[in-house]
């Protein structure tokens, strides 16, 4: 990977990241186009401008993230992650072999947005929203760790968007858009930074050579630039989803989903 391709994919992170139509999805298809072949740097690489690019809701909801007169907001967040977690380390194997799979990737991508074209109406009627002051009393313990098991569906199939898969369970759970955006959002900041320990230490123990000096200035590049569009994406997000919805969000999956596929059968990329 050179200082282009970071940058372009990076980019690419920035913008997806908090939109339902999945980050990794999108890099994983933009690899081939880019010239960018598979190896442990490219993985983790993707893995830690995940992170940045999720490091922008901290500082977007600075003030209620680092209130800690509230600490159920953090236990809660706690009992989220855990399905993800075990999921995580008991399916590596799996979870490495599915993203390496561009035919299942473009088709959990179209079967993503085929639900997101009937989410709107399916949870038309949710009505539980958090205020800042709330400290989340409106999500119990057992509605974070469902949101979370919904969460576990988008490691099982990679293409289907965490944050889609997060926002389907918040809303699941009666919580209307915004709420379960912000859930979703908050959620990804400890699953995300689990994934990019374990990634980073995982690397570190196999490929070493991996953390030269080089790679980690395109490391540095790519965080800066995703966390700095990622800044930019969110509020663009909610703006949209308040007043469209999810539905545009589910044609553009299954137009994209459809294109990988058709490319995949042309043999134009592998």
């Amino acid at each position: 990977m050179n200082t282009i391709q970071s940058i372009i994919i990076a980019i690419i992170e920035g913008i997806t990241e908090f939109l339902p139509i999945s980050s990794t999805a999108h890099m994983k298809f933009a690899n081939p186009f880019l010239g960018i072949t598979k190896d442990p740097f490219v993985d983790l690489f993707e893995i830690v401008i995940q992170l940045a690019a999720i490091a922008s809701v901290v500082v977007i909801y600075r003030k209620r993230f680092f209130d800690f007169k509230h600490y159920s907001f953090y236990l809660k967040l706690i009992v989220a992650v855990i399905p993800a977690l075990i999921f995580g380390a008991a399916l590596k194997k799996y979870i490495d072999a599915v993203l390496n799979n561009l035919w299942v990737i473009a088709m959990v991508m179209v079967a993503g947005g085929i639900l997101l074209l009937f989410v709107d109406q399916l949870f038309k009627a949710n009505t539980t929203k958090i205020s800042d002051e709330s400290e989340f009393n409106e999500i119990s313990y057992q509605k974070s760790f469902i949101i979370g098991c919904f969460q576990v569906l988008s490691i099982l199939f990679p293409g289907l968007s965490r944050s889609a898969a997060t926002i389907v369970g918040g809303m699941s759970q009666k919580l209307n858009k915004q709420t379960a955006l912000e859930f979703s959002f908050f959620l990804a900041v400890p699953t995300m930074l689990a994934a990019s320990a374990k990634s980073s230490l995982d690397v570190y123990k196999s490929n070493p050579e991996v953390f030269g000096k080089d790679n980690l200035t395109l490391l540095f590049i790519g965080a800066v630039i995703a966390f700095v569009v990622a800044l930019f994406t969110v509020q663009f997000f909610i703006k949209i989803v308040q007043k469209k919805g999810f539905a545009l969000f589910g044609w553009y999956r299954i137009a994209l989903g459809i294109t990988i596929l058709v490319l995949l059968f042309t043999q134009y990329i592998h």
